[in-house]
């Protein structure tokens, strides 16, 4: 019998049993068992079904928690703005791969193809992707004027690529390296004198 779960309030418990699911799904996919959460969350299985109506919805949280922001927007504003536009990318373009792998790697873990259309489809989801937007525009900041397109234009580019550069289907398992991306994007997209 596990221990005695420590006292959480109904909300708390629903995030600690929300991350370990995460967790599992990208370990076990959606064959993840009820036990399995309960053991990695040192709770009794019955604590899950008094915070969660049924382990459907505990998988459904975990999924959505997966595509929140989560920690990018520090790690966006982290970037040092005093480094050459280059640099800078070559950051940015190496935290959205990590994001992008990570979601990938857990989409294929439990069989989804695309996210959830709740969770891209929404107004949420709109504004974070209008959030981004503007994040990505300071990364680029006064450099945007070495540019031959509009800045968000360039930034489109430089996203759909290192989308599909860094998703091993897509890529046909020939992954691009945040350097190659960069210098396709800037080579491609920079004024010419």
């Amino acid at each position: 019998m596990p221990p005695r779960a420590r006292p959480l309030s109904p909300e708390e418990r629903r995030e600690q049993l929300t991350d370990v699911t995460l967790r599992l799904l990208r370990v076990h996919g959606r064959a993840v068992t009820t036990r399995q959460i309960a053991e990695a969350a040192e709770v009794a299985e019955g604590t899950i079904f008094r915070v969660f109506e049924s382990k459907e919805e505990l998988v459904d949280a975990a999924l959505a928690r997966a595509f929140e922001p989560g920690d990018v927007v520090a790690r966006i504003e982290g970037i040092d703005r005093d480094q050459p536009l280059s640099a800078r990318l070559l950051s940015l373009v190496a935290l959205l791969q990590q994001r992008f792998r990570a979601t990938f790697d857990l989409m294929l873990k439990v069989e989804l193809v695309g996210p959830p259309g709740h969770l891209h489809d929404s107004e949420e989801a709109e504004a974070w992707r209008a959030r981004l937007t503007l994040l990505l525009i300071d990364v680029v900041g006064d450099d945007a004027d070495q540019l031959a397109v509009p800045v968000e234009h360039f930034l489109h580019v430089l996203r759909l690529l290192t989308f599909a550069g860094s998703h091993p289907r897509i890529a046909d398992g020939r992954l691009l390296t945040p350097e190659q991306i960069v210098e396709t994007v800037l080579l491609g997209l920079r004024k010419r004198d």
